[in-house]
């Protein structure tokens, strides 16, 4: 893998990080957006889903009257690219406690056609609101100390070719499901990370859409290579993280028919469950 971003001296706050500024879209008109879609959240060539959903969620929280994700639910129909794209908004309805809206995001084809990239439908109210009553049987994720995981700096790249947003994150991975970047994978389709962003700034609501499609896919931990396109992801945000880095967790129980689905549950530093998410992605199998 490239080797990581180092610790910048002080942390990037909220609206001054590479990750606002790279997810910043500007609006044209109402309910039109332009964006330079960055090629640092790529991997080979393609931008990262979760960096997409992150820039579609910002469109939308301009759009709706409410401020933060609930529920976002996208379908991946092409690959998108680093360059040149327009996002499209439309309010749905507009509710007391909810707002729901549609975004998708268009880029170009060698004509100056537009082509659709990605399409969600999202539901969005205020985290702050939300009352402090939890029951749950849900536990935080065991994951050994940080300095005991691995970075994308200890070992060699998971595909083959550039893997930019290595350098966009701080991510440790739990040794135990590191089988696959030893030749020795487990079978049992797990991946577990410490997780942030690489100039410090502090998970919110939008990253949080990030952090769910950020490590590597569980089809390594299966024994298979290679890229993992993500069909269909559902992110549901539970709660507003608090500072500190992330803890996630991710299984794959099932694969067949060359489809595989990602269940994701993100932790803050204060043992909380902010975020989950089920994803269904393609692989190839050889």
């Amino acid at each position: 893998m490239p080797e990581a971003a180092s610790a910048p001296a002080a942390p990037a706050r909220t609206g001054d990080s590479e990750f606002d500024r790279d997810t910043a879209v500007i609006r044209r008109e109402p309910g039109v957006y332009d964006i330079d879609l960055s090629a640092g959240w790529t991997i080979i060539s393609a931008v990262n889903g979760g960096y997409l959903l992150a820039v579609l969620g910002r469109a939308l929280a301009d759009t709706l009257p409410h401020p933060d994700p609930f529920t976002v639910s996208a379908h991946y129909l092409t690959a998108s690219r680093p360059g040149r794209a327009v996002v499209r908004t439309e309010t749905v309805r507009t509710g007391r406690t909810l707002s729901t809206g549609q975004a998708s995001l268009f880029q170009y084809d060698d004509d100056g056609n537009e082509v659709e990239r990605i399409r969600v439908l999202a539901s969005y109210g205020d985290l702050s609101t939300l009352p402090d009553d939890v029951r749950t049987t849900a536990e935080p994720p065991a994951i050994p100390p940080m300095e005991q995981c691995f970075g994308p700096e200890d070992g060699p790249a998971p595909v083959e070719g550039s893997s930019a947003i290595a350098d966009r994150l701080m991510l440790k991975l739990d040794p135990s499901t590191l089988g696959w970047a030893l030749g020795a994978p487990s079978g049992k389709g797990e991946m577990r990370a410490w997780f942030g962003l690489a100039d410090g700034r502090d998970p919110d609501p939008l990253s949080l859409l990030l952090a769910v499609d950020a490590l590597p896919p569980t089809a390594f931990e299966i024994g298979l290579k290679g890229w993992v396109p993500t069909v269909e992801l559902t992110v549901h945000v539970r709660h507003r993280p608090a500072p500190g880095p992330l803890r996630v967790s991710i299984t794959t129980r099932n694969l067949a028919g060359g489809f595989l689905e990602e269940d994701a549950e993100v932790w803050d530093s204060e043992g909380r469950l902010v975020a989950q998410s089920r994803q269904l992605a393609r692989v190839r199998l050889g």
